[in-house]
């Protein structure tokens, strides 16, 4: 058999045994699958039985995009505009402190870009797994996953204005590509209008395009051909395919609500196949033998402290509204940005900005910070529930 042939084969089925024992494994080890999904990626890459292959990057890179998607999904645009102000205040005061607190960083560590996105780096993906088990009646749940929306929306943001820089550099290209998502948000901003208009005069449209019941599935359909437009929209213009995805997604949860069990849908399909080959794909990248390597383990240690730390101290201007364990909670629960954390250091990585060994170090970080975030949530939880039960 040829080499490529056996490598692919091999690659599927341990493809089919992660994806498959992956949810036994988090329900033993009490661990979220998507960590679980790496960790089995780096071991089996680790033993060379997930060895290179260009189709198994390409479809990682689709279930990376696809999982984009899934998170804009989970946000209505509308659903801001009815933000109570004093509650937007807060939330926006929380995301401007972490900005302010990375550019100071920004001035004594390198590289000052880097350090700019990471820190306030959210992302509602692993996020949004909290709702399952603490349910949403939680007041700190409920306003982490609002600041967690506006704030991926503007680290998707500052992903692709940096992501354009690091590939450009300060040239006319870049400010080509800062001029295309201008244009690109603008476009963004009257379709939301137009469709807003269109929905108001004509209701029953929205029920046509996606009907209560329907064996063609043209909810679905819809779905995949916004998602896949956005994304050649996103490539012609050479932007971050991530950020068209996520919007994409929101212009489905903001005009189709109707079809309350289509996230749910479009999220079978995706944490049952795409998503999972993406997180398996990314620890495949991590060679095992350098873990251990000056660099790689201290670094990681080093962010999942620093960036779970500023977190949790700047939640406390949320102390009046949450409450001492409220705010702690708040704060562990947006220091998950695990898909967003990957993806930059992937762009850096790819951009020779980093290091191999700073790069294998922002993945054990992501690892690390969801593991401990998601151990600390549930200590915490406890205490609060059983300190309210005896008082």
């Amino acid at each position: 058999m040829h080499q490529s042939a056996t490598n692919e084969l091999s690659i599927l089925l341990v493809l089919a045994f992660i994806i498959f024992l992956s949810p036994y494994f988090s329900k033993v080890t009490k661990i979220p699958v998507a960590p679980v999904e790496i960790i089995l990626g780096i071991l089996f890459g680790y033993f060379g039985l997930l060895p290179d292959s260009n189709l198994f990057k390409i479809v990682a890179e689709v279930g990376f995009f696809y999982l984009m998607f899934l998170a804009g999904t989970e946000i209505d645009l509308k659903s801001f505009f009815k933000i109570d102000k004093s509650i937007l205040k807060l939330i926006l005061s929380y995301i401007a402190l972490l900005y302010v607190i990375a550019t100071i960083l920004g001035a004594w560590i390198e590289p000052a870009f880097l350090v700019f996105i990471v820190v306030p780096l959210m992302s509602v993906g692993v996020l949004s797994t909290l709702f399952k088990e603490y349910g949403k009646d939680e007041p700190w749940l409920n306003l982490a996953m609002i600041t967690g929306s506006v704030g991926e929306v503007f680290s998707i943001v500052i992903l692709t204005l940096v992501g354009a820089y690091v590939e450009f550099g300060n040239s006319g290209e870049f400010y080509t590509s800062i001029n295309y998502l201008i244009l690109f948000i603008v476009l963004c901003v009257l379709g939301f209008k137009g469709l807003e208009v269109l929905f108001w005069w004509y209701p029953n449209l929205k029920v046509h395009l996606m009907p209560h019941s329907d064996k063609d599935e043209k909810d679905i359909r819809l779905s995949m051909a916004l998602f896949f437009a956005t994304v050649a929209v996103m490539i012609y213009l050479n932007l971050e395919i991530a950020f068209g995805a996520f919007i994409a997604g929101s212009f489905i949860a903001t005009f189709f609500d109707h079809k309350k069990d289509l996230p749910h849908k479009l999220g079978s399909f995706g944490f049952g196949f795409l998503v999972p080959t993406f997180f398996v794909y990314i620890g495949s990248t991590v060679d095992l033998r350098y873990i251990f390597v000056p660099g790689v383990l201290d670094n990681a240690l080093l962010m999942l402290v620093f960036m779970t730390l500023i977190r949790v101290l700047a939640s406390f201007i949320l102390i009046k509204k949450l409450g001492g364990y409220g705010s702690v909670l708040f704060g562990l629960s947006l220091s998950m940005p695990l898909t967003l954390l990957i993806a930059t250091a992937t762009i850096a990585y790819n951009a020779k900005n980093i290091t191999q060994e700073l790069y294998f170090a922002f993945i054990l970080a992501s690892l690390f910070e969801a593991i401990v975030s998601m151990v600390m949530i549930k200590i915490i939880f406890y205490f609060k529930n059983r300190l309210k039960s005896s008082s």
